[in-house]
């Protein structure tokens, strides 16, 4: 049995182990993440709400909305609604749902798409659609749901880019120029609201093994008689930790990005892609 003064300080070495623990409890706050179907969003999802996040998520297809609807292993509750985050209305309309259910607490804008094509063969039709997803989805969602944020003196909002939107690709133009936007989004916003308590910032993903890469891998193996797998076994040789990174990984920062532990991290554009970036 302990006495009480051996108690006392029992709770005291408690306290100071609390102390200094990084603190990732997201309980009480409310999360949305956009284009969570697969990959990064939905790890996000799940590990926001492993952490104690209510989390509120969209995606185009059905079946995989109502799939990750599903998960349950978490302590923060995870609910999905069908949206085209590229077209405006459907967007708006997301949008009105988010907040019939009350504030948000923190915003991934993570939403996009990333196709190859040549830039002298596309359209104007083509730009503007892409702008629409990649670009306006976030300024969209920012938009609804800071006000709120900044009301509570809370709140975190997340800019999910690309390594290409800092290093230009030629096979990725449009899609480098709408995430290089979303950086300068994030930093201005940073500048303007991180005095409110809201802080913004942007992640950027290198090579990272989502369906989008395998996608890319599955093209190159068609025209080089190669299968994906090796394709991408090859490309992650040229990663200074000599492979793709998970979107598991991705999520990982997002998550400390979102908590109380990155408090002092506001108007940062963070990689994470293995030690490819090379500037200083």
């Amino acid at each position: 049995n302990y006495n009480r003064r051996q108690l006392m300080i029992l709770k005291a070495n408690e306290d100071d182990k609390r102390k200094h623990m990084i603190d990732l409890n997201l309980s009480g706050k409310r999360a949305v993440v956009t284009g969570a179907s697969l990959g990064i969003g939905a790890a996000t999802v799940k590990l926001l709400s492993d952490h104690g996040a209510d989390v509120v998520f969209c995606a185009r297809n059905a079946d995989a909305v109502s799939e990750l609807s599903s998960y349950s292993a978490g302590a923060g509750s995870v609910s999905g609604i069908v949206a085209d985050m590229g077209d405006k209305s459907s967007t708006e309309t997301f949008i009105s749902d988010v907040l019939s259910g009350g504030d948000v607490d923190l915003l991934i804008n993570n939403v996009g798409a990333s196709p190859s094509r040549n830039f002298l063969y596309m359209k104007d039709e083509d730009w503007t659609e892409l702008h629409e997803l990649n670009l306006m989805s976030a300024v969209r969602c920012t938009r609804a749901f800071l006000p709120a944020m900044r009301e509570k003196k809370w709140g975190r909002i997340l800019m999910i880019s690309s390594s290409a939107g800092k290093y230009p690709n030629a096979a990725l133009v449009d899609y480098g120029t709408t995430k290089a936007a979303m950086i300068s989004m994030g930093k201005s916003l940073a500048r303007k609201y991180g005095s409110d308590g809201v802080l913004i910032n942007s992640v950027l993903p290198g090579l990272i093994h989502t369906a989008m890469w395998e996608r890319a891998a599955g093209e190159i193996a068609e025209a080089s008689g190669r299968t994906a797998e090796e394709v991408i076994s090859n490309n992650g040789k040229g990663v200074p930790v000599g492979r793709y990174g998970t979107s598991e990984e991705v999520a990982s920062l997002i998550l400390f990005l979102c908590s109380n532990a990155a408090s002092y991290i506001n108007g940062t554009a963070i990689e994470v892609d293995g030690g490819q970036a090379t500037h200083l």
